[in-house]
């Protein structure tokens, strides 16, 4: 049974999302994380389908035998990124990028241990969608999107960028360690780039993308705390909404 609670805490991360749970709920309140048994859980039977390690997306069965766990194959599905209102503060320590934070339903960064589980077999594109206070949209998509570990700091393995209308502002953090303010990590010799620019990111000298920065609404005099996209609306703009999500290439 032990090799089914471990099947059950890797597609925990996508289930947790169908119910709108809180991340720091879902280890202690999700049914799948509670199973001691292939048993009935809060009405709904846990049908896994997919290899150990490959991560799944909740689905009801047609046949009415529960909710089955398989694996993401058409759209951008898995959402790991979201900010929409300024409901959650983005600025944290090390930790706190690590675990998670926020809620599924709402602000949140699902945990670059997460993340890294979830990129780290097969390839995965990357799709950045963000909106501005007038209500225009644009978006960004990469072929392929994948973190390390933390022994090497989550560096960012980002592939080539594929089509969007909201120009490339993220290539250049790519092979870069992710930095908070109380572990700086970039590659710029005089401070600390989450620091100066108050967020938790792939930092190099500094940015031309902070999509974990402070939440302003719109333009703000300050340079390059905000959601910022140089290559879109530039480094005295931050966008109202944005996320960020993965599909299997």
């Amino acid at each position: 049974m032990t090799t089914w609670i471990g099947f059950c805490f890797l597609f925990l991360i996508a289930l947790s999302a169908e119910r709108g749970l809180s991340i720091q709920e879902e280890t202690e309140t999700s049914c799948c994380a509670q199973l001691k048994s292939l048993e009935q859980c809060g009405g709904d039977k846990i049908v896994l389908q997919g290899q150990a390690g490959i991560p799944g997306i909740p689905m009801r069965d047609p046949n009415g035998n529960g909710i089955i766990l398989r694996k993401q194959i058409l759209s951008f599905n898995q959402v790991f990124q979201r900010r929409q209102d300024g409901s959650v503060n983005f600025y944290r320590n090390w930790e706190s990028y690590k675990k998670g934070f926020g809620r599924q339903g709402s602000e949140f960064w699902l945990g670059n241990d997460k993340i890294h589980l979830l990129t780290s077999s097969g390839t995965q594109q990357l799709r950045i969608d963000v909106e501005d206070f007038n209500g225009s949209t644009t978006f960004a998509t990469y072929s392929s999107f994948r973190i390390t570990n933390e022994n090497e700091n989550y560096k960012l393995m980002l592939g080539s960028y594929l089509d969007g209308n909201m120009g490339d502002s993220f290539s250049g953090h790519k092979g870069m360690a992710f930095s908070t303010k109380d572990k700086d990590n970039d590659t710029y010799e005089s401070g600390s780039c989450a620091v100066s620019y108050k967020g938790g990111w792939w930092y190099g000298a500094c940015h031309s993308s902070n999509l974990n920065g402070l939440y302003h609404k719109g333009e703000h005099s300050s340079y390059a705390d905000g959601i910022n996209w140089s290559a879109g609306k530039g480094h005295h703009y931050s966008y109202k909404y944005v996320d960020m999500k993965i599909r299997p290439q």
